[in-house]
């Protein structure tokens, strides 16, 4: 929780229709268990003080005492306790009878919320007043309206609004103001009847609704022993956050609840980007004095964000076409024909010669037109010079072989520096040499230079200014290392062959820039060695830019997402790494050529990621010292 994670669950209790005794009986169990959990926001059923069945005689006198009674004891119940409880009843105000959701915290009733679209036996609260409404209940007056945004008030972004049932399928639901007047999380009691089709359909509108409003959502849905005189009720329920299903009871399953844990934090900081444009006038908020406690996550932290676990073909095949279909573009706004790019042997520069291949079909140009340059130098093994080889061979690509060793030393003696002295300047000299032939052939060929730096080197600087750092198209520049092997790796199953024994030896082939030289032919300058695994890099990137997280948020998630495979001072030292490089380097992407956007995150200076140079990273590092 102190991070933003708050634990949420839906509490489906065993009932009996219009049993209040029985009723809370179960109730009350559930509100110790989820207490024992560590819940922050636990949402009952529908009307589960009650049953949802009660039809007329939600009417009675009786049943209603019973209930107002019972919502008492249940409340008494809560004193004590962590959770902030939405238990749901009929009630009685003004001679018209309310479908309501209580919330309940810690032995006190903060509101009742009635359900908005509410037709037949119960009024709508469509009808009542902005002002503020109230109910006696025991000794207490508690509000009753439809316009309360809940806050806690140790956690700004710890808010949630009701809303009851069917209003979430109302054509403007409540949950669209509810969102703008601040609500992080929808907690949704709802007694939904089961249908052969309805998870289907609710998992559809709940997430999205999700993803539309980007917050969470708690569907609390009634349990398998409401009445069968009409209806079936199986207990399918559902907690979401921003179109994604964290957790669900899938109908007629006997669990009681479910619990999973809602990011607020990453909602707040979607949310920020979302223009609501609905009025939110008389919204109230009632705060909650919930403390500050650390939440266990049982959620799945996966370990590379950028790589969905479902649907994973289609979304390399469709990052795959957009890359193509980017280079078309570009190739008819500059009326070019040909395309020129550095390759290596290395990952990066494969998957861009792929990508080449795959426009040049598309505009149906020739993969001669393709050319491909390959620039050994000192650092040169013959395992990725004859893998590029290969590749570019088996691909029809136009191959020039351009050794610049000899350009290389002549340079270092224009400048006088000593070969022999394995600094920066012997590293860049090399990079910026194959930089200047590259553009020089793209001139005396009237090409385009592709670049093939991604979006993981462009983050921690791993480039040459003015070398690999400059082209005059980034194809890669928003693809991080890991989806880059993601997406290598599909196209050696797509092709087949001998290309994809080609591919596969590239796969295992270390990261390298091999601009130091090799130890009896092996490659000497391994990348990951030097600034760390690109996987965790991959992983402190998706969390910093996209949500904006804390360094230490982003090494508590590491820490649970990597336990196993990274001891936690191994996350910590590279962390400080990522910052530090992260911030020294954005002169690099100040002047980063264009490149499209094809996935979640882009550092293009131009419309993803505008942030002086000189920032410093201080306050980042000096949390980090502080874990």
């Amino acid at each position: 929780m102190k991070h933003g994670f708050i634990k949420c669950a839906a509490l489906l209790p065993e009932i009996k229709v219009a049993d209040t005794k029985f009723n809370s009986d179960n109730i009350i169990k559930l509100i110790n268990e989820a207490d024992s959990l560590g819940v922050n926001l636990a949402v009952f059923p529908e009307l589960c003080v009650t049953g949802s069945s009660c039809k007329d005689l939600f009417f009675n006198e009786t049943l209603l005492e019973s209930a107002k009674q019972t919502l008492i004891k249940i409340t008494e119940s809560t004193a004590g306790k962590l959770p902030v409880y939405v238990v749901g009843l009929p009630i009685k105000y003004n001679n018209k009878i309310y479908n309501c959701a209580a919330v309940v915290f810690s032995g006190e009733i903060l509101a009742l919320v009635p359900k908005t679209h509410s037709c037949g036996i119960f009024s709508s609260a469509e009808k009542l007043p902005d002002a503020y409404n109230s109910v006696s209940l025991g000794n207490d007056i508690v509000p009753l309206g439809k316009k309360f945004v809940f806050k806690n008030s140790n956690l700004e972004n710890f808010s949630f609004g009701i809303e009851v049932s069917d209003d979430a399928f109302a054509p403007c639901p409540p949950s669209v103001k509810l969102c703008g007047a601040g609500a992080n999380i929808i907690a949704c009691p709802a007694a939904l009847p089961e249908t052969p089709f309805s998870q289907n359909t609710r998992n559809l509108i709940f997430s999205a609704q999700s993803l539309r409003l980007g917050c969470g959502y708690v569907l609390a849905n009634a349990f398998c022993g409401e009445s069968t005189a009409e209806n079936i009720f199986a207990g399918h329920s559902i907690i979401a956050e921003n179109g994604v299903i964290l957790c669900e009871n899938p109908p007629f399953n006997q669990n009681n609840i479910i619990v999973s844990e809602i990011d607020v934090n990453a909602l707040s900081a979607t949310k920020g980007k979302i223009d609501f444009n609905t009025p939110t006038n008389n919204y109230s908020d009632i705060l909650f004095d919930q403390p500050l406690v650390k939440t266990k996550l049982t959620r799945r932290i996966p370990k590379n964000p950028f790589l969905p676990q479902e649907n994973k073909e289609i979304y390399l095949e469709k990052i795959l076409t957009s890359q193509a279909f980017a280079l078309k573009k570009r190739l008819e706004h500059t009326g070019l024909k040909t395309m020129v790019i550095g390759v290596s042997g290395g990952l990066d520069s494969s998957l861009a010669l792929l990508a080449l291949v795959n426009a040049a079909d598309l505009c149906k140009i020739g993969r001669k037109n393709i050319i491909a340059v390959t620039m050994p130098c000192f650092g040169t093994t013959n395992r990725t010079k004859n893998n590029a080889e290969k590749l570019c061979e088996l691909l029809g690509v136009t191959l020039k072989n351009i050794d610049i060793k000899t350009s290389v030393l002549q340079h270092f003696k224009d400048i006088g520096h000593n070969p022999e002295e394995y600094t920066v300047t012997y590293e860049n000299a090399q990079a910026r040499e194959r930089t200047q032939i590259l553009m020089d052939i793209a001139n005396a060929e009237n090409g385009l230079v592709i670049g093939t730096g991604d979006l993981s080197e462009l983050a921690l600087g791993f480039a040459t200014y003015n070398g690999d750092q400059m082209s005059m198209y980034g194809i890669n520049s928003s693809i991080p290392k890991t989806l880059v092997r993601a997406l290598t790796a599909f196209e050696a199953e797509r092709l087949g062959g001998e290309i994809k024994a080609v591919l596969t030896d590239i796969l295992k082939t270390p990261v390298s820039p091999e601009l130091l030289p090799n130890e009896s032919g092996n490659i000497s300058q391994i990348t990951e060695d030097l600034v760390g695994p690109y996987e965790l890099h991959d992983f402190f990137l998706y969390y910093t830019v996209k949500f904006g997280f804390s360094p230490a948020k982003i090494f508590e998630l590491a820490c649970h997402a990597f336990k196993g495979d990274y001891q936690n001072d191994t996350i910590l030292k590279w962390l400080k790494v990522f910052y530090k490089r992260f911030f020294a380097s954005q002169f690099k992407r100040s002047c980063m050529p264009d490149g499209a956007k094809l996935t979640e995150i882009s550092l293009s200076p131009v419309g993803d990621l505008k942030m002086p140079s000189d920032t410093a990273a201080a306050i980042w590092l000096n949390e980090l010292e502080e874990i």
